[in-house]
């Protein structure tokens, strides 16, 4: 039996309410400093921790709320644009 290909996204694109698993954080991202990689690791985004968007701002570019352990932080769509996710199979149609 094959396992099912995993799916790589960066967090902005996970929809609000969706279960997903951390798998890698970088601060690869031009438009992001170097250290960033470094502050979301110290925040607890680290592989393998469960994450989930709780709430969206209203506007377009307006920050998003993250629930990560028992903690919710608000991202700027930059930062929260280093963190890639693996939705949680259930959430896959």
């Amino acid at each position: 039996m094959l396992n099912p290909p995993v799916i790589d996204i960066p967090l902005p694109e996970l929809p609000p309410g969706a279960a997903a698993r951390v798998t890698s954080v970088s601060s690869a991202n031009s438009n992001a400093p170097a250290e960033l990689g470094r502050r979301l690791a110290e925040l607890g985004f680290l592989p393998g921790e469960a994450v989930r968007i709780v709430a969206r701002g209203m506007l377009a570019h307006a920050p998003i709320a993250v629930r990560i352990g028992t903690g919710t932080f608000a991202l700027r769509l930059f930062e929260a644009a280093c963190i890639r996710v693996c939705p949680e199979q259930s959430q896959l149609p």
